[in-house]
């Protein structure tokens, strides 16, 4: 049976993340409410209950207050932490007023995020730290040497990139004695780039930035977990309303629904399978927030086990809105 390349490096998990981009209120500087503390919890609880123990966070994801909920939880219910993956990532930093938004990858930085977001959340390690996205100033040996201080001290157990080209691995991996674990990027049933030649995601606003052929191969090869954040594609095929939907999406709405229907599944399981039965055991991210929509979700594994070849390039023609060559 196969197994997702993380589990190789004897880090247990689940096949699905709950991400918490969207928990702890605004992004701003106000605080947050127990309201917002028991928005999460309820959808931690019902991400457990359905098998999903990781959890992504980010130091940045509402402006801190994501980890913060979540570390209240942890501090309120610490039997949680030995249950739980957790992951965050430090290196955007925003606009200030004085300074341009920016990355930082140097040494002072990861290490002074890394006390920020583990004091947030209330745990004494981070079993994964990524760097979140390609600062293009970053020296390596900075990097390598901020990894090595976090590995001795046990403040984190392994380490990843997001956003990154299998040749920025490599390089980052020339001179990390702790080798890139994850690899997050923007991948979904709308975003295919990434099986198509040429680039594997494009240079709109926020959707992340540009790959050559190749970072996928790489990281099957080296045993680097692809993680795929927005996988649900902002719910477009799992009945959010959406303006101006081009053929080829009314398309792959109604045939998500066809399958969903007649597999008697929800139409989340189908878009999240058809990702996840790629061989490269990708490991979505989900970003809901509601509860109902989170259990919707656990069925993608047997969904994508169950997908025919045939479903399976149905939907990937469909959304490319023109057949294969």
């Amino acid at each position: 049976m196969k197994i997702m390349p993380i589990e190789k490096r004897e880090i247990t998990t689940s096949r699905l993340i709950l991400g918490f981009m969207g928990f702890g209120g605004d992004w701003d500087r106000t605080p947050y409410s127990k309201k917002d503390v028991l928005k999460a919890e309820k959808a931690i609880d019902t991400a457990l209950s359905n098998g999903i123990t990781m959890f992504d966070h980010a130091d940045i994801y509402r402006s801190g207050k994501a980890e913060k909920v979540f570390g209240e939880i942890l501090k309120s219910r610490p039997e949680l932490r030995g249950n739980v993956v957790l992951q965050s990532k430090c290196g955007i930093r925003f606009a200030d007023g004085k300074n341009p938004g920016r990355y930082d990858f140097s040494k002072n930085h990861i290490l002074n995020s890394v006390d920020g977001i583990l004091n947030r959340l209330n745990t004494e390690y981070l079993d994964i730290l990524l760097l979140h996205r390609p600062d293009p100033l970053m020296e390596p040996e900075e990097v390598a040497e901020a990894f090595e201080t976090l590995k001795v001290s046990g403040k984190v157990r392994h380490f990843g990139v997001s956003n990154m080209s299998g040749s920025q691995i490599q390089f980052l991996n020339a001179y990390c004695s702790q080798p890139m674990v994850v690899n997050q990027l923007n991948m979904s049933l709308k975003q295919i780039d990434w099986l198509d030649q040429g680039v594997l995601v494009n240079q709109k606003e926020g959707t992340g930035v540009n790959f050559p052929d190749g970072t996928l191969e790489y990281c099957r090869l080296n045993n680097v977990q692809i993680q795929a954040w927005g996988p649900l594609a902002n719910g477009m095929y799992s009945g959010r309303a959406s303006d101006n939907l081009s053929e080829s999406d009314l398309a792959t709405i109604e045939l998500v629904e066809k399958l969903a229907t007649e597999k008697e599944t929800s139409t989340e399981a189908i878009v999240l399978g058809w990702l996840m039965r790629h061989p490269a055991m990708i490991q979505p991210v989900i970003g809901t927030t509601n509860p109902e929509r989170i259990a919707k979700c656990q069925d993608a594994i047997r969904q994508a086990e169950l997908m025919t070849r045939e479903e399976w390039y149905s939907l990937y023609v469909a959304s490319r809105g023109k057949r294969l060559p």
